[in-house]
């Protein structure tokens, strides 16, 4: 006889070994794009990330980079060794909780259990929790320091303690692990809030213990009290105690006269005095359920009190201390994440609605002296209500969101959309492509890793419609939709046999999945994939896999009359499942051997000069950047300066102070001139005769306050304006040629004035600082933006920049008209790509390289070609051939295939000779773009940017042949465009 808890739990190890160990192998080595710089950053020195923040993870994964002993270069890869073992701790919960299912399906009583429930119920286990390790989605966070794999792992034990929970007997021991569940609850708010949305599905474990005889009416109140648990944690506990002490610190201060901090002593002495003369009360009078009800909310507050590490570390001015909670007002700000905006949920705008009203709401405090201030109040936008709806799902106003609602609802300019669209909206594109494509991925298959890709069946696996771009893309991968099929037989099977756990797991699979998605009310675009988000919904359908493996032995049972034979042969049968997930996912989630994330940020910084100012655009800009200077110690003089946050007036005041080696910002505006609602926006109010203005005039009234900038004044603030759309910076010329500032061969280039042109109608805060910063600064340091800032500020500086090889220099400098390019400093930029560089592992064909590092490359790629471009243009054609060819050499096409940039270099490598490295350039480009546009058409795919940008390689490259003679060439791809295009040359539309 099997001793079967002995069994499972060894089991249940060996499962945790294979899947953790899996995740060892591959990790990522260093900081991979998006949020894990950031992370990774703050965690080695608990510094404050972006909001709601995530303190207990930057806790734990502060003690995995104690690893690295010291060496700054190993602290991300231990720091991603966390996420490996917690994401292996998740598997073995999972298997736990398939089993803990398992035995109530099949009734198993501890002591009684046969040979043949005990081997079918750990097949179910191995089978559903490997499934679940090798999935594409939980594969992505495991191996990456991201707070996504030490969320799922709460999720997983949270629910695997409530089904354990279900099978005790004893009251006591019940009380103890459902206080011990409110602890883990209480921890994960310092993680990610994803095991929250999982209390109304948990809620019904607990109803259908206490109530034998269940009904429907019982399991939706059932699911109700568990959803106002989510809501009291989630709106009350969270963000309402924070902001009830901070109701009462500004009554205490602002209307009784005492000192900050007396409206939060009495609030926590009121509050914690409350919860204790309970807890005392229910032990009194030994209510049992009301003790056990305030020593759960205790615990949950014990772990929520992680959040005190936000406030603390704020007030130590780390460098990193993003929105600066340093006080219980900012901190109420911080936690509701008021700076992502606001999306409506069951009452608002479509897309169309004109704003018909702006309404002063709330007041906005910020700490002043003696009291708290009112500095702003929230708008409050009331829209035109005949063009509003319930359940708003194409509500964005941007212009950019009006276009692809219309593209995607077949609406034409002008045409209202109706609340048919509305619901058409949410279930095609927030449903169909933002939650059944990615589930379809984890359990069926994916196309490629290329935006939007598509999710792959049964047919596609024999089908030759794919192009060879795709299938050899290493995230084409095509499980048969075994994984699917098998949780289907899963969920029936538990449907039919053990009906109440069906019902859990179901809503389980909605909260984490269909909820969550309407909850989130995603815009029409996204920066990216974001699959990783409804993990918790995969992790509820891998029971059902794991439960399939019993369905199947069951059947199988039925016909041999021996379950022990039929458990084996299930299991057997089922095992390819997760091996062929294994093998199709392994080299696309195998991290090993890229660095380019880092390289690119090491590359950035390597692009400045000593003790430069460096602006940045978004996450990938300025994440990696985080990393390598506060962990790995690289160029810690250059001052990033996030474009974005330069809008706020907390970060403004830190770029006033030094950081490591980089100096305080020069600013002549003090804090007066640029808190919390003075200055967020100013008008550009041309007046008549007055084409320009002195920029340091301007910066002097607006210090002053002047009232001749006034555009309206109340008792609470003013809004200024800008005269002139034209900010005139004066140049000291001999002063900036005598300090060398001026690279050879630009001195006929030189200015005596700069126009900080003003874009758009408005300037907003961070525009205003800029131009204070350059005005201030009077070349003293560096000023720098990368490609993504340059494209995004809110001043035309385009003319008045110089590359120095990924960067843009601001410089007394002004680009002629007729300049086929940018201004280069070719000297320097040459040094800085040839020698200083890194570009390690982006030679191996090996080594896997999503779409994020492939935009990367080919930056630089497009940098390489600006430089050969100013080379030529010099005359240099040695060094013009020497850099083209070096990035043809650290960037090959069989590590990562050419692209426009490299179809852009075509003429260039003709230029310098290399006729050989042209034509391969466009042999392979040629291939991919004919593929590409026959499978579109073929398949009626719309043309997205990639397709659009294939075409116009063609069209590029057709006459390039032809003038150098390669006329054989130039007509096959003449040709192949006459398949694609209109008799009048241009495309037939009706292909897209």
């Amino acid at each position: 006889m099997l001793n079967y808890k002995k069994v499972n739990n060894l089991t249940g190890w060996l499962v945790f070994l294979v899947a953790t160990l899996v995740y060892v192998l591959t990790v990522e080595q260093t900081a991979s794009f998006w949020d894990p710089g950031e992370f990774i950053a703050v965690a080695y020195k608990l510094q404050v990330p972006h909001p709601p923040g995530a303190p207990f993870f930057l806790l734990i994964y502060r003690m995995f980079g104690f690893l690295a002993f010291g060496d700054g270069l190993q602290v991300a890869y231990w720091m991603n060794i966390g996420s490996a073992l917690f994401s292996g701790f998740t598997i073995l919960f999972l298997f736990w909780s398939i089993t803990l299912l398992g035995r109530k399906l099949f009734q198993m009583k501890n002591g009684q259990e046969t040979k043949g429930h005990t081997i079918t119920v750990l097949g179910a286990g191995i089978i559903g929790s490997l499934v679940y390790t090798f999935s594409d989605s939980f594969w992505f966070s495991a191996v990456e320091a991201e707070v996504y794999a030490m969320s799922s792992f709460f999720t997983a034990i949270v629910i695997w303690a409530l089904l354990k929970w279900d099978v005790i007997e004893d009251p006591r021991e019940e009380n103890r692990w459902m206080i011990f569940i409110a602890y883990l609850v209480g921890l994960s708010i310092g993680v990610h809030l994803l095991n929250l949305v999982a209390l109304p599905a948990l809620a019904l474990i607990y109803y259908f213990k206490k109530y034998p005889n269940p009904n429907l009416k019982g399991g939706i109140i059932a699911m109700a009290l568990g959803g106002a648990a989510l809501i009291i944690i989630n709106n009350i506990i969270i963000p309402g105690l924070p902001s009830l002490a901070g109701s009462m610190e500004i009554f205490f201060v602002n209307s009784i006269g005492l000192p900050f901090g007396s409206g939060i002593i009495v609030f926590s002495a009121l509050f914690l005095g409350s919860l204790i003369l309970g807890i005392l009360y229910s032990i009194k009078k030994q209510k049992v359920i009301l003790n056990t009800i305030l020593l759960s909310l205790t615990f949950i507050l014990i772990g929520y009190g992680s959040y005190a590490l936000i406030v603390i570390r704020a007030n130590q001015d780390p460098v990193i201390n993003e929105n600066a909670p340093k006080d219980i007002i900012s901190y109420i700000s911080y936690l509701k994440r008021e700076q992502y905006g606001y999306r409506p949920l069951l009452h608002g705008q479509y897309f169309t609605a004109d704003l018909v009203e702006q309404t002063e709401g709330a007041p906005v405090y910020l700490k002043g002296k003696d009291k708290y201030e009112i500095v702003d109040y929230n708008l409050v936008n009331k829209y035109d209500p005949n063009k509003t709806t319930i359940l708003p799902r194409i509500y964005s106003t941007q212009e950019r969101h009006k276009q692809i609602y219309r593209s995607k609802l077949g609406l034409s300019e002008g045409q209202e959309p109706t609340f048919g669209d509305n619901l058409y909206f949410m279930f095609s594109h927030q449903l169909g492509h933002m939650y059944w494509r990615y589930f379809m991925w984890n359990f069926s298959g994916r196309e490629s890793d290329f935006s939007d890709a598509p999710w792959l069946g049964i047919a596609d696996a024999f089908s030759d419609k794919f192009p060879d771009y795709i299938k050899e893309n290493k995230a084409h991968n095509n499980y048969l939709m075994l994984p699917l099929i098998l949780g289907i037989i899963g969920l029936f099977f538990q449907a039919k046999y053990d009906p109440r756990s069906f019902y859990v797991t179901l809503m389980l699979f909605l909260m984490m999945g269909v909820i969550l998605v309407l909850y989130l009310n995603s815009p029409p675009v996204e920066p990216r994939e974001r699959d990783y988000i409804y993990v918790g919904s995969f992790y509820a359908f891998a029971i059902w896999v794991g439960l399939g493996v019993m369905a199947l032995a069951h059947l199988i049972g039925k016909l041999n009359k021996n379950l022990a034979v039929a458990g084996v042969i299930a299991t057997l049968v089922s095992f390819p499942v997760p091996v062929l997930m294994a093998q199709q996912n392994w080299n696309d989630h195998n991290r090993q051997g890229r660095y380019f994330s880092v390289d690119s940020a090491r590359n950035f910084l390597a692009s400045c000069a000593p003790n430069a100012i460096l602006f940045t655009g978004g996450d990938n800009d300025t994440f990696p950047l985080w990393y390598v200077q506060e962990v790995e110690g690289f160029r810690t003089d250059v001052r990033v300066i996030v474009l974005s946050y330069f809008d706020t007036d907390w970060y403004v005041g830190q770029m006033t102070r030094k950081v490591n080696e980089s100096e305080a910002i020069p600013f002549s505006l003090e804090y007066k001139n640029y808190k919390k609602g003075t200055n967020d926006v100013l008008y550009v109010m041309e007046r008549e005769g007055l084409e320009a203005i002195s920029a340091k005039e301007y910066l002097k009234l607006i210090k002053n306050e002047s009232d001749l900038l006034k555009l309206s004044s109340s008792n609470r603030t003013s809004i200024n304006m800008v005269p002139a759309r034209n900010l005139i910076l004066d140049v000291d010329t001999q002063k900036v040629f005598n300090d060398g500032l001026i690279p050879e061969g630009m001195e006929d280039l030189m200015v005596n004035q700069i126009n900080m042109r003003v874009k758009g109608n408005y300037m907003t805060k961070g525009s205003l600082m800029l131009v204070d910063l350059i005005t201030t600064n009077n070349w003293e340091r560096p000023i720098y933006f990368n490609n993504t800032s340059l494209a995004t500020i809110g001043l035309d500086l385009e003319d008045y920049v110089v590359m120095e090889g990924l960067t843009y220099r601001l410089l007394p400098v002004r680009k002629p008209q007729k300049a086929r390019t940018e201004l280069v400093n070719t000297d320097l930029a040459y040094k800085n790509i040839m020698e200083d560089f890194a570009f390690r592992g982006m030679d191996n064909p090996n080594n896997y390289f999503d779409d994020e590092y492939r935009r990367f490359v080919s930056n630089h790629r497009s940098a390489i070609n600006s430089v050969a471009i100013a080379l030529l243009d010099e005359g240099d054609m040695e060094k013009a051939a020497g850099i083209l060819k070096h990035g043809l050499t650290v960037m090959p096409d069989k590590a990562i295939a050419y692209d426009l940039a490299n179809g852009q270099s075509v003429p260039l490598l003709f230029e310098v000779g290399e006729d050989d490295l042209a034509l391969d350039i466009v042999e392979k480009i040629s291939v991919k773009s004919v593929q590409m546009l026959d499978f579109y058409i073929r398949t009626g795919r719309d043309f997205d940017r990639e397709a659009m940008i294939s075409m116009e390689m063609l069209r590029y490259f057709v006459p390039l042949l032809e003038e150098r003679g390669y006329t054989e060439l130039s007509a096959q791809l003449k040709k192949d465009l006459e398949r694609f295009l209109g008799p009048d040359g241009g495309m037939n539309m009706n292909r897209r």
